[in-house]
């Protein structure tokens, strides 16, 4: 069975080494090379082929931003996973790594025992490597249970009042594909699950709303959702909706993980159907593993709206993967195409059913 080549690039001794004990204890991984700068990393790729690179952001000679886009001229297949700290200049610097071409991104440690360091490069890298590594490498993977199609409905679908928008992996440079689709605020308040660390998402947020001009913002508790309202949950903390009378508020907290996120889809899409009941349009889109699934059954059972994006156009198809499979989904569609399908369907106003297999269902497209 093949192995993921990896390639380590960081100016970091400790780094280095903590990426090669992780390694050294993933049957499915061999490190075939490490370098300590970018340019170093540029010849050792034609050097030793590898198929994933995962590299520092800050190093001296040729940095990381330099690096991937050097990078992306002969390799733009290559996946490449980002290594970050927790700092706003290096969340900042992840987002634009992001928007160059970036696969995806890990935090560095932040203190704490070597063994600790060591558990959380596991934790976060090991998993980014099977999914974008060599296919086989890590394993059969289980079948699908059924052919992803959208669900057909026996009732005419109600008014949408709130979206609910899930993603992780791949997430912020789709969100700002979506919203620099929509020409103007929506008619209904959208919340936002973006699997990020704290800082990030803030950042993504302001990056959101100054690339779309409108109105986004990381959630702080407390917010009275209105029409044209788009809010973000903030890292490490679940993002809950709350009816009070006439009004619906955010409402934060740091309860468990869930599907080992925080914040998770799932929390916030249970709590926008205990607060909207079935006027809820659910969003899925790219993204590792499966949190927003039991969200979305919660959303279907009470008679709301699941729009997920397709396989094709997702960089990891793990959460709307999940619900398509699951036979939950009303419209499995491209990238392209999701602002469209929040446009037609998050008007405030009831929809014709659609018809049975089809997988945009008709309706006005955006204004």
């Amino acid at each position: 069975m093949p192995k993921t080549r990896v390639l380590v690039v960081d100016d970091s001794v400790v780094i280095r080494r903590l990426i090669a004990d992780a390694l050294s204890a993933e049957p499915s991984c061999e490190l075939v090379g490490s370098a300590a700068n970018g340019k170093i990393a540029l010849a050792k790729i034609l050097q030793v082929n590898p198929d994933i690179v995962t590299m520092d952001i800050e190093m001296p000679e040729m940095d990381g931003l330099t690096t991937l886009a050097e990078i992306r001229k002969t390799h733009p297949k290559l996946p490449v996973i980002m290594f970050s700290t927790l700092t706003e200049r290096a969340a900042a610097a992840t987002l634009k790594a992001l928007t160059l071409g970036a696969t995806d991104y890990v935090t560095k440690p932040s203190g704490g025992s070597l063994e600790a360091s060591l558990q959380q490069v596991r934790e976060q890298l090991l998993p980014k490597l099977r999914a974008f590594g060599v296919p086989g490498a890590a394993g059969p993977r289980p079948p699908a249970p059924m052919v992803a199609r959208p669900a057909p409905r026996s009732a005419p679908l109600g008014r949408i009042d709130v979206v609910a928008i899930g993603c992780s992996t791949g997430g912020p440079n789709a969100l700002t594909a979506v919203f620099e689709k929509i020409p103007a605020p929506l008619a209904v308040p959208v919340v936002i699950v973006q699997h990020m660390p704290p800082v990030f998402t803030r950042l993504l947020a302001e990056r959101l709303r100054a690339q779309s001009g409108l109105s986004v913002h990381e959630a702080k508790g407390g917010e009275t959702l209105a029409p044209g309202g788009i809010w973000v949950a903030p890292g490490d903390h679940h993002m809950i909706v709350r009816r009070e009378g006439t009004e619906f508020r955010l409402a934060l907290h740091q309860g468990p993980q869930e599907n080992s996120c925080r914040p998770a889809a799932d929390v916030l899409f249970r709590s926008v159907v205990d607060a909207y009941g079935g006027n809820v349009l659910g969003v899925v889109m790219t993204g590792m593993g499966y949190d927003g699934l039991r969200g979305c059954e919660h959303v279907r059972e009470a008679g709301g709206q699941i729009v997920v994006q397709d396989e094709a156009t997702s960089v990891v198809w793990g959460m709307p993967g999940a619900v398509a499979t699951a036979g939950l989904a009303d419209a499995i569609v491209p990238l392209n195409q999701i602002a469209v399908e929040i446009c037609r369907r998050a008007t405030g106003k009831p929809r014709p059913t659609p018809r049975t297999g089809s997988l945009s269902p008709g309706g006005d497209p955006c204004p």
